[in-house]
């Protein structure tokens, strides 16, 4: 016969190992020949032979792995067992069944694998010793006739095994032969590789759709950071490597941990498992795919750790709803989330399996050894002495009655596993042997390859009422239960079905409950979600976990991970997730700020006003005349128009204030310093003409002097007016004059368009004049006091240089504040006002006091020529120097002013 190999020296060792016994002479009829020593110690003891017209295979983990040095251990019940007996009854349901396969009887080979991949692997070799061609021409029995050697079984198809590691061992096996293969709980991913594991199929769903359905149950919890936990092997490696490669390619969750558990676990083990966990303590969330054994050892640790209600788990089909791996362990495994595939509980085997007995099922060689584990009593065997410690088996007991009975889960999936070889054989007899009874010779032998197709393309409701169908792969379509194990505010502690998966995920969150019976979602999450106004600052190769920072100044937070700054005129809301206008304002009349200059100019110009009434209506006295009547109209208009633009300054900005701000500002100290330097330079050069001849100098007389100042006045409002023709006057809002660090306090000032300098410009002018008049004053220092006002106007120059001298520092000292606007505008209206108040107050008002309360004073004196005028100055002269002699001689003397 020819076959394929894999290059395997396992398979090519057994090919030789099998043949080498094919030439042994035996003196009698040879029983399965070619089966090697240790199967003829195992296989007929621990194997089940149902005749039939064709054999399937079993493969059952009847017993558990043994300890070192033995393959087998102990029994196991529900795993072992009820599906080795879900098989018998599926098959004697397809026997008695007329329209499924009549007339043709299905017989199997049962198997048990003991939960060891190698084990299986050998005891799989049962199944492939039909076909191989063995040459029996040298074997002889001891009268020289030719043995009679029966035929061994052909095995068409095999159920099974359970674990994946013992199906990925025996599919490479049963390809070599051609031998399909329907598995009924094994899920790793692997066997999903059609290239490597063609010949294997199964009913259930791989961990590829589990795993998909465990990331959709992470994100629906709102969980991004948890922690995986695998029992060695292909099982649960697996099953973390396809959750892992699945929560990769959806994106927005990370692993923390990833860790393995080993077979063979070290005492203190699973202590040092957790306290790995716990060095990534926000990934509560913990996904495993571990046996049951493991998953009880992981909680047992978790409560020695003082952590019970920490760990929220996500466990795989193998946890599901069994209640051995959480027992003791309850309030540690509470709101754990489980997955089970659909399944359902299959009402005829458990008439079937609960009627079993000792009697009515001796074609399965273990009962008798569950019967004693299940009732925990002992059997009585021929010269075996009965343990006095256990109980008699009286042979009465009866399954679900004298002991605990729950119907195993994967027992509906062996069902349908048998139900589909059945299926794909019925399918296949019809085609190849129309009308004909029992299985024709087309069906013999039952080709592999060809039963493969059949069983791929088989579509029929199973034992539960679902649909049993295969992919290309092989795989069955996933269907999946969601349970939540839960403890409190429930009349039936347990599990509890929260949702469902097929191919989508229905999770009813509402009635999931977490520890002490919370409804709230346990957070899982490397970091939590940041606050409005934060942005999110990465952390470098982990995508799941972040700083939050907030955005600060001016800024707002424009999406999850940038701040931007506000526009110009805009600052950010309280929370910082958008930007909201900037609050305008500008000085009102009610401030502080603007109060003390309004009151102060009010005082100049009722004063001013006062001394202008007062010249008019004393304006033919000498005082008035003496005064210089025109330049003093001229400069008191000057310095009602210094007090004037305050009111100017602190009213709301708009075209025509701001044009009369940049008429006004400077026009006032222009006019007034303009008509004082125009005095002090007439007696300057009256007095200096008079040294040198008594011929008087040009341009004394009044209308020269209001010529003089009005020629002076002309260059400001000259250029005032090429300012307004350059740029002409408008309202600004100055959003960086109040922009603190605080954004709260943030405000936009409406204000004329002038800046600092413009307005130091515009009173530069004025500055000069002043400074030049302050020049001629000094000069002028040694005119008598009954010659003009050149020493009050020097008085009144120094004074008002004293008040620009304190403006200065002041009013640039402040540039940087917060209240730059309100001082430098009370400063600068302060200081004009005070300006003007001392010219005021040292020019004007002792005339206006000689006038009003000293009216004897206000006559007419001898009019002086300019010669009495020369003569009067150079005597003056002469006694300053005479004085200043006498002083450096050491003496001084106290003569009269012979002047007064």
């Amino acid at each position: 016969m020819q076959f394929k190999w894999l290059n395997s020296r396992l398979f090519f060792s057994t090919y030789l190992l099998l043949n080498s016994f094919s030439r042994l002479q035996v003196p009698q009829v040879v029983d399965e020949l070619l089966l090697p020593a240790w199967a003829h110690q195992h296989s007929h003891p621990h194997s089940i032979k149902i005749p039939g017209d064709i054999t399937l295979g079993g493969l059952f983990p009847v017993h558990a792995k043994g300890p070192s040095g033995l393959p087998c251990g102990e029994i196991k019940k529900e795993k072992g067992i009820h599906r080795m007996e879900a098989m018998l009854y599926a098959l004697d349901q397809i026997n008695s069944d007329p329209d499924l396969l009549p007339n043709i009887t299905l017989g199997a080979r049962i198997l048990d694998t003991c939960s060891r991949d190698t084990y299986a692997l050998e005891q799989s070799l049962t199944f492939v010793q039909a076909l191989i061609q063995k040459d029996t021409s040298d074997i002889r029995c001891s009268n020289g006739e030719q043995p009679i050697i029966r035929k061994p079984e052909r095995v068409v198809g095999v159920i099974g095994a359970s674990a994946s590691s013992v199906s990925i061992m025996v599919a490479n096996v049963l390809r070599l032969f051609e031998i399909p293969q329907i598995s009924y709980a094994s899920t790793a991913p692997e066997l999903s590789d059609n290239n490597r594991y063609d010949f294997f199929s199964r009913v259930v769903p791989p961990d590829s759709y589990q795993a998909q359905a465990m990331v959709d149950i992470v994100k629906a919890l709102g969980w991004n950071y948890v922690s995986t936990l695998a029992s060695e092997g292909n099982y649960g490696e697996s099953g973390v490597d396809a959750f892992v490669q699945i929560s990769r390619e959806a994106g927005g969750l990370c692993i923390a941990q990833s860790m393995k558990i080993p077979r063979d676990p070290k005492p203190g083990e699973f202590d040092k498992i957790i306290k790995r966990l716990m060095e990534t303590p926000n990934a509560r969330g913990v996904i495993i795919f571990a046996n049951e054994d493991d998953i009880k050892q992981v909680l047992e640790a978790a409560r020695r750790a003082n952590l019970t209600g920490h760990f929220k788990f996500v466990g795989s089909d193998s946890w599901g709803a069994k209640s051995s791996p959480i027992l003791d362990h309850e309030d540690v495994a509470e709101g754990a989330v489980t997955i089970l595939p659909k399944r359902a509980s299959i009402e005829g085997f458990d008439q079937y399996f609960t009627s079993r007995s000792l009697e009515n099922n001796r074609r399965n060689i273990w009962f008798a050894e569950f019967w004693e584990d299940d009732f925990r009593c002992k059997l009585t065997r021929p010269g075996i002495k009965l343990d006095p410690e256990k109980k008699k088996c009286t042979g009465n007991e009866r399954i679900g009655r004298d002991s605990p009975y729950e119907q195993e889960g994967k027992v509906q999936f062996v069902i349908d596993a048998v139900y589909a070889m059945a299926h794909a054989l019925h399918n296949m007899h019809q085609d190849l042997c129309p009308g004909a009874i029992g299985v024709c010779d087309k069906m013999d032998p039952v080709e592999g390859r060809l039963v493969l197709s059949y069983i791929r393309s088989v579509n029929f409701n199973g034992s539960a009422g679902t649909g049993v169908l295969f992919n290309e792969n092989g795989d069955a379509p996933g269907r999946y239960d969601i349970f939540q194990y839960q403890m409190t505010n429930t009349s039936n502690p347990g599990y509890k079905v929260i949702g469902q998966w097929t191919n989508n995920l229905r999770l009813n969150v509402e009635e999931m409950q977490w520890s002490g019976g919370d409804r709230q979602i346990p957070d899982s999450v490397c970091s939590f979600p940041c606050r409005p106004g934060e942005r999110k600052k990465m952390v470098k190769g982990v995508p799941c976990c972040w700083h939050c920072e907030l955005c600060d100044g001016y800024q707002y937070q424009a999406d999850e991970f940038a701040c931007e700054m506000c526009p110009f005129d805009m600052r950010p809301t309280p929370n910082r997730t958008a930007c909201r206008p900037t609050p305008i304002i500008k000085l009102e009349w009610h401030s502080p700020w603007a109060i003390i200059p309004v009151f102060l100019a009010i005082l100049g110009i009722v004063a001013t006003l006062s001394v202008v009434i007062t010249f008019i209506r004393f304006n033919d006295t000498p005082i008035v005349r003496a005064a210089g009547r025109e330049l003093s109209y001229v400069l008191l208009t000057g310095i009602f128009l210094i007090y004037l633009i305050t009111f100017l300054m602190i009213a709301e900005p708009g075209p025509v204030v701001c044009a009369f701000r940049r008429l006004l500002l400077g026009l006032g100290m222009c006019i007034t310093y303009s008509a004082m330097l125009t005095k002090t330079n007439r007696i300057y050069r009256i007095f200096e003409q008079g040294k040198k001849s008594v011929t008087p100098p040009k341009f004394i007389s009044p209308t020269s002097q209001l010529a003089i100042t009005f020629i002076l006045i002309s260059f400001q409002v000259l250029g005032v007016f090429i300012w307004f023709g350059v740029v002409p006057p408008h309202t600004i809002v100055d959003y960086e004059e109040q922009r603190p660090p605080n954004p709260e306090l943030a405000r936009g000032v409406l204000k004329c368009d002038m800046s600092d300098l413009s307005l130091i410009c515009c009173l530069s002018y004025s500055i000069v004049l002043m400074v030049t008049c302050t020049v001629y004053a000094v000069k002028s220092r040694g005119v008598p006091e009954t010659f003009n006002e050149a020493k009050p106007i020097g008085f009144t120059m120094y004074t008002t240089c004293i008040i620009w001298l304190a403006f200065v520092p002041i009013f640039f000292g402040t540039a940087q504040s917060t209240e730059k606007m309100f001082i430098q505008t009370t400063t600068l209206t302060v200081s004009m006002s005070l300006s003007a108040s001392v010219s005021l107050g040292m020019l004007y008002m002792p005339k206006v006091y000689v006038i009003i309360f000293h009216p004897e004073q206000n006559v007419q004196k001898r009019k002086r020529s300019f010669k009495a005028v020369v003569q009067a100055a150079t005597m003056s002269t002469r006694l300053s120097q005479k004085s200043n002699s006498d002083k450096q001689n050491g003496e001084t003397k106290l003569e009269p002013d012979r002047m007064q």
